[in-house]
């Protein structure tokens, strides 16, 4: 997979909101995720809440 940022161009994907720093394809200037489409999944065999759900395309930076 393409880096995102850390010295690579991150252009921000609009469609996805993030404010996550710290993952490796967060654009730092702006609030977006810099890939063009992410996983999300859960931890939880039947999730009723946000806190339930994960986006499974988390890298640390």
């Amino acid at each position: 997979m393409a880096c995102t940022n850390s010295g690579c161009a991150c252009t921000p994907n609009q469609s996805v909101k993030c404010t996550v720093n710290n993952c490796a394809h967060h654009c730092q200037d702006k609030d977006y995720c810099g890939l063009d489409a992410v996983q999300i999944g859960t931890h939880e065999s039947n999730p009723t809440q946000s806190q339930c759900v994960d986006c499974q395309s988390f890298r640390l930076k």
